[in-house]
């Protein structure tokens, strides 16, 4: 994994884990897994599925009862990215601050990494 000794790879605001929280409790699973591929008009999109267990090389984040799992071909690209949830009166969900990302399409739905980082597969 791409990391700092003692800094997890992301961080996650108590608004996001308490809302991954609540959705691990309602569909009884084990972590939200966090991906990437490819999609969208920017050409990258953020994946997340609730899943029973981790997988080996699963970079895993823990705040509170929240348990966030970042795939492997992911790691790179999700690195020092911020997890927030946000509420208002028109729209609910998560938010991403990542710093890796350049670029991003008007909807918000998908985003273009450095191209440094390469492309996942």
């Amino acid at each position: 994994m791409f990391a700092i000794p003692g800094q997890p790879p992301v961080t996650v605001t108590d608004a996001a884990a308490a809302q991954i929280t609540r959705l691990m409790r309602r569909s009884d699973a084990y972590g939200l897994r966090l991906g990437v591929k490819k999609g969208g008009c920017a050409g990258m999109e953020y994946t997340m599925d609730y899943v029973p267990e981790a997988q080996p090389h699963d970079e895993v984040v823990e705040v509170g009862e929240a348990r966030v799992l970042i795939a492997p071909m992911a790691q790179m690209f999700l690195f020092g990215t911020q997890i927030d949830y946000e509420t208002s009166l028109l729209e609910s969900g998560f938010k991403f601050r990542n710093p890796n990302v350049v670029d991003a399409c008007g909807c918000g739905e998908s985003i273009k990494f450095d191209e440094s980082l390469g492309t996942p597969s």
